[in-house]
């Protein structure tokens, strides 16, 4: 029988719950949203993407606020980018020390600042540093390593599934997490899950889901369609954790008022501890209007709303301007 969802599995030898996962999120991954995801059913969360030479030099930040996990959050898998096997290694040592249970490297971001340095998707223009990579990130941690590309760099590119091949051919990765756009795409267009599908059959590891994935009714096609290992959501669960629910319960779930700024509260107070308030006041802008679009008010309330948290002095505030919406 064709796996479910909810169905138990094992990635490079670790133990997951179900096939739902929190895809990496560039700028957003950290703690406290991938134990959101966590919280709400995901098998598996990825972390946003963290440098591997910020590592290797021990860069403060980096160190202790993208290398954060916390303890209730696992399985936990760390995204590091970079494009030098001996810097990837030592990177790759610290985040074991941290407490992740696998290491994805990112080989698909098309963000011109990440390849210009030879990392994200520039690494499919070179599959020797690639593989090199993957294994210098095994040999580093001695925890599993999945590696996340795209299929191409621009329509009619097929590097990116010759770089899949040849990585789940090289004994370097656990797994393939395959976001079916070419990088020239971005986020636009419709993944080809077509293409995707046949790597599921053709590829000796699992294969991962990624793109396009906003809705549960959505995911779950896409994954009988293609017979993918697991389904990674990333935009489709911004502000929206009640998708992870859905998914693993078979059963749509439409919050309510109160839930979703309870929700958004919980965010709030994370943000304070991950950040301190003055840092969390700035960063948690780009937060509120996932939330907002999920109440029950005209466009016209949310847009002002929105407006006044964007100008509030402080997070204090903040939850001063929510506060009413309990009241609708």
């Amino acid at each position: 029988m064709a796996p479910t969802l909810t169905d138990t599995w094992t990635l490079g030898g670790i133990q997951l719950a179900n096939r739902v996962v929190l895809a990496p999120l560039a700028g957003i991954g950290n703690w406290f949203v991938r134990l959101q995801a966590r919280r709400y059913g995901a098998g598996l969360a990825f972390s946003e993407m963290v440098s591997s030479f910020a590592l290797h030099y021990g860069n403060e930040r980096t160190c202790t606020e993208l290398l954060r996990i916390h303890p209730d959050e696992g399985p936990v898998s760390i995204q590091l980018f970079g494009h030098d096997p001996d810097v990837m290694a030592s990177a790759a040592e610290r985040v074991a020390q941290a407490g992740a249970d696998l290491i994805d490297i990112n080989m698909g971001c098309p963000v011109p600042k990440i390849c210009k340095t030879g990392a994200g998707a520039a690494l499919l223009n070179d599959p020797g540093t690639a593989i090199a990579l993957a294994e210098a990130a095994g040999r580093g941690s001695g925890l599993p390593v999945t590696v996340k590309l795209r299929t191409g760099m621009k329509p009619g590119d097929a590097k990116g599934v010759e770089l899949a091949r040849r990585l789940a051919e090289s004994g370097a990765v656990a797994g393939l997490s395959i976001h079916p756009r070419h990088a020239s795409q971005r986020h636009s267009g419709s993944p080809d899950y077509e293409l995707f599908a046949k790597l599921v059959d053709d590829l000796p590891v699992p294969v991962l889901l990624s793109g396009g994935l906003w809705s549960a009714g959505g995911a779950r096609r896409a994954f009988e369609r293609t017979g993918a290992a697991a389904v990674l959501i990333a935009r489709g669960g911004l502000g929206n954790p009640w998708i992870f629910k859905e998914l693993v319960s078979g059963e749509a779930e439409t919050p309510s008022t109160g839930e979703i700024l309870d929700e958004l509260h919980w965010v709030i107070d994370c943000g304070i501890q991950h950040l301190g308030a003055e840092r969390a006041g700035r960063y948690l802008r780009k937060f509120y209007p996932w939330y907002l679009e999920r109440l029950d008010i005209t466009r016209q309330e949310k847009k002002a709303l929105g407006k006044e948290l964007q100008l509030a002095p402080d997070l204090d505030s903040v939850k001063e301007l929510l506060a009413p919406q309990l009241a609708v």
